[in-house]
């Protein structure tokens, strides 16, 4: 039996259950197996002070709950404003520690889910207990946390130390190894897509059940200044006639509405809202084109969940951008600008290719092989570390 702590900051609740659906599924899915025994940390960070606004929902969350089969305990820590994440990772060790302390020598491994705050966290942790630990890294953790002067020398350290590592593309691995970190300690562990969810539909039908017909370009991402839904309203405000649905929710959502009626586009482009992942499936079906104009990415779920349904996708050429996209069939790896975005979407409209052909594309990234190569993963450095003494 793996007994295995996942340690996650990205983990989904109630009053969230959008966020980290992705580490929701591939936890959930290590814990089916009946030779694993998994327990999650999931850490909620409340600044100092009574809870109001959007985080009261978050500080009325129980402490420990069973969430759909598995234990999730939610301690909290304390988020200090005006500190750039300097302080996160030691509260997060400390809150982490005060539910750990009682299950001492009950468990086999750490896996931290994100690099930040959750792997320097896991690091101190694993020393604390003496168990080996794994930390992934995703896109942002490294990208951003791990260039910044408060954090960077803690991620850069956390990755030095842990005795494996996971990326979810060869891009990551190569953005971590040029942060100092290991090479021969990193494995690429790419994503999963659930393929019976995520299947091709009937378009027309599909459009017809948004309320609209003709060409259908989609954007699913957080409406933050990285994913660069900007540029994507502008390259459809240059296509007559072609509409285009934004899901997600964030703070640019004041400004993204701002542009759409500047350029005069509040006929043809909406921002749906935060749309539930189960929702989605019926969103990329509907669309010719999902596009995303990131600036910085590890290995987007929704790049796979797209071509699942599909649907061809336009992104930049970020993280995995290019071990994703292999062929014109999945779609276009173009500049980050509005015209780029722009030609590659007339030329997919122009000659679309068929859903099934473009599904074929996202076959790889299975629920299954993540499963099997996380088991297998946090299996070897239980052994490794065992026999090191």
């Amino acid at each position: 039996m793996l007994r295995v702590v996942t340690l996650s900051t990205l983990f989904p609740d109630v009053s969230r259950p959008n966020f980290g659906v992705f580490v929701e599924r591939q936890t959930l899915s290590l814990a089916a197996r009946d030779d694993v025994a998994l327990t999650v940390v999931a850490p909620i960070g409340l600044p100092p002070g009574p809870a109001i606004g959007r985080y009261a929902p978050l500080a009325a969350l129980p402490l420990v709950e069973d969430w759909k089969g598995v234990t999730v305990h939610r301690p909290r820590f304390t988020v200090w404003p005006f500190t750039d994440g300097r302080f996160h990772a030691r509260a997060v060790e400390k809150a982490v520690a005060r539910v750990l302390d009682s299950v001492a020598g009950r468990f086999d491994v750490i896996d931290a889910s994100f690099f930040f705050p959750d792997g320097p966290a896991a690091v101190a942790l694993g020393r604390r207990y003496g168990v080996p630990v794994s930390i992934k890294a995703r896109g942002a953790d490294i990208h951003h946390w791990g260039t910044t002067s408060r954090t960077g020398a803690q991620v850069a350290a956390a990755g030095r130390a842990a005795v494996g590592l996971l990326a979810v593309s060869q891009a990551m691995k190569a953005d971590m190894v040029a942060l100092g970190m290991p090479a021969d300690r990193i494995r690429v562990h790419r994503t999963g897509v659930d393929l019976d969810r995520f299947a091709p539909a009937d378009r027309t039908l599909g459009k017809r059940a948004l309320g609209m017909t003709g060409p259908l370009v989609v954007a699913v991402g957080a409406l933050i200044p990285r994913k660069g839904h900007d540029i994507v309203i502008e390259a459809v405000a240059r296509l007559p006639g072609v509409s285009l649905r934004i899901a997600g929710e964030g703070p640019e959502r004041t400004r993204l509405q701002g542009l759409i009626d500047h350029v005069g586009v509040s006929d043809r482009v909406r921002l749906l809202g935060a749309v539930p992942h189960a929702d989605l499936p019926a969103l990329f079906a509907a669309a010719d084109a999902m596009a995303l104009a990131s600036s910085s990415e590890g290995l987007a779920n929704v790049w796979v969940e797209s071509l699942a349904c599909g649907t061809p996708i336009v992104i930049t050429d970020a993280g995995g951008a290019r071990e994703v996209v292999t062929g014109d069939d999945s779609g276009r790896v173009v500049a980050r600008t509005p015209d780029a975005f722009a030609d590659a979407i007339v030329a997919l409209l122009a000659d679309p290719p068929a859903a099934e052909t473009v599904r074929r594309y996202a076959m790889g990234f299975t629920w299954q092989a993540n499963t099997d190569a996380l088991h297998a993963h946090l299996t070897g450095l239980v052994a490794r570390y065992s026999a090191r003494g």
